[in-house]
């Protein structure tokens, strides 16, 4: 899974989302990609289970490219917490996507198959997402 080496804070403020992104919004290494319509948090774990999932299915053919990265840590309590007590530990990682970014991009293969791959990672994550062709 994806995650950061080293972290300047331990626990971060929830992240806010913006409503269209300005950055990453095009393809810029692939063919095809993927593209996020609603604002959501991707754990490290969505996006190992996508790129597994298109990985398998394309039997590594093409190159596939990941442009985006979980640096944001999410905190929870244990269960029967009481109010108060500080913050929980850090549970998993997330990367904050806003709507509009491109998350996978991958080039190499027939459009055919690359679209059903890029379906495949699509259905691992937790946004409604789109397909997109240069």
């Amino acid at each position: 899974m994806l995650l950061p080496k080293k972290i300047k804070h331990r626990k971060q403020h929830q992240r806010k989302f913006k409503r269209l992104t300005k950055r990453g919004d095009r393809l810029k290494f692939g063919e095809f990609g993927l593209k996020v319509i609603e604002p959501t948090w991707i754990s490290s774990r969505q996006l190992e289970a996508a790129r597994r999932a298109m990985t398998r299915f394309v039997q590594r053919q093409g190159k596939i490219w990941i442009r985006i990265f979980p640096d944001a840590p999410v905190t929870r309590k244990g269960a029967e917490v009481p109010m108060g007590k500080g913050k929980g530990s850090v549970e998993f990682f997330v990367a904050s996507v806003d709507p509009g970014r491109v998350i996978f991009e991958i080039d190499g293969i027939e459009e055919e198959m690359a679209r059903e791959a890029l379906r495949r990672a699509g259905d691992k994550l937790s946004a409604k997402s789109k397909i997109i062709k240069r």
